[in-house]
């Protein structure tokens, strides 16, 4: 049975591509080709994309849901795919002349960028003019269009850029020990000419756009990790099995003992219900649209953090109980563990400043 678009379903098929092409992904630390053909066939690029564009104006249900399918095979695809999701919605804040250079040649393009004030802009007959560059850009060796974000000289605030694959370059500076087959190397700008239809003030983002970005941006990182803990206690429950039909966990024997397993399997479940959970009500609170409240983008955002809390503690007390082997490069559990604390440490899953938004609005307490 297909649901919604089916995104969901889709994406299980791509996750099994993606299992099987995780290690040359992690190897060469970028998705390979056939990967992110199959990502953009499942339909991610489009799932935000307008309608008269060609996309589907999907929910933020169905994307969380298909990204963290894809992560229980591959973290690193998931979480390109839903850089290829968040992004083209990203870009329908522009200006409809913007939005129809993007999506020329179909709903299908990847784009990818940074929302971070990292570049330059200053005005130009027509536009403006960018330079700047911009770490940290998944995908972006297989990018169509790249959206970064610049301050303008003598002005507050910063405005978003929308730049074709020709206008900026590619520097290869990705070394992370998580999250490796990502890809997200550096764009570079070199004082580029882009016209107004393809700019937006990046308020936007806040106040002129279906459901304000502080209410989902955790969503766009968050269910990659769910997905991978999932993908490690599938792989620990395995696993551990198997050592237990050797002999493991006898009373008196070498190693845990059987509660110790069947503790930790418990409680690392548990806490992946919990986190899908929250991220499950997190993701039916964003697709209200324009009637989220304050309340509730604050409980949104500790949500976010807090389910990444639970699935970092999960998958590290899953790793903690593997054994060597679960140690070994041959083994995946060790990637989905490194995957896992990778995402956590994302500006958007980030506790502390969850709990000083939430903790801010008495009526947000109330509401919760």
């Amino acid at each position: 049975m297909v649901t919604g678009t089916g995104l969901v379903e889709r994406a299980g098929e791509l996750r099994e591509l993606a299992r099987r092409r995780a290690a040359d992904a992690e190897e060469q630390r970028r998705l390979t080709p056939d990967v992110v053909v199959g990502m953009l066939g499942s339909g991610f690029a489009r799932h935000f994309v307008p309608v008269r564009f060609g996309g589907v104006e999907g929910t933020f249900r169905e994307f969380a849901d298909a990204v963290a399918v894809v992560a229980e095979g591959c973290a690193a695809a998931a979480w390109c795919a839903s850089v290829a999701s968040s992004l083209a919605r990203v870009a329908a804040c522009l200006p409809v002349e913007g939005q129809a250079d993007v999506w020329a040649g179909g709903a299908d393009v990847f784009v990818v960028g940074s929302l971070s004030p990292l570049g330059k802009a200053v005005p130009a007959p027509g536009g403006w003019r960018v330079s700047g560059s911009w770490a940290y850009i998944s995908g972006v060796d297989h990018s169509d269009w790249a959206v970064v974000c610049a301050l303008l000289p003598g002005q507050a605030g910063a405005r978003l850029f929308a730049l074709p694959r020709g206008a900026y370059a590619v520097k290869d500076t990705w070394t992370g020990s998580g999250m490796r087959g990502t890809g997200s190397n550096t764009v570079v700008v070199d004082d580029v000419f882009v016209p107004e239809s393809r700019s937006v003030d990046r308020q936007r983002l806040s106040d002129g756009h279906t459901v304000p970005i502080q209410a989902v941006n955790g969503l766009s990182c968050a269910p990659a990790a769910l997905g991978a803990a999932r993908g490690a206690l599938r792989l620990w429950t395995g696993d551990t099995a198997q050592r237990l039909a050797r002999g493991a966990g006898r009373v008196g024997g070498p190693g845990p003992a059987l509660s110790t397993y069947e503790a930790v399997l418990t409680r690392s479940s548990g806490e992946i219900d919990a986190a899908a959970l929250l991220l499950e009500r997190a993701a039916r609170v964003a697709d209200r649209g324009a009637r989220i409240t304050e309340a509730e983008t604050a409980r949104n955002v500790r949500d976010y953090a807090l389910s990444t809390e639970l699935l970092v503690a999960a998958v590290n007390r899953l790793f903690a109980t593997a054994g060597t082997s679960g140690h070994s490069v041959e083994n995946p559990l060790q990637r989905a563990w490194r995957d896992v604390n990778s995402i956590a440490t994302h500006i958007a899953l980030n506790f502390d400043p969850a709990a000083a938004l939430f903790a801010s609005r008495p009526f947000a307490l109330e509401a919760a």
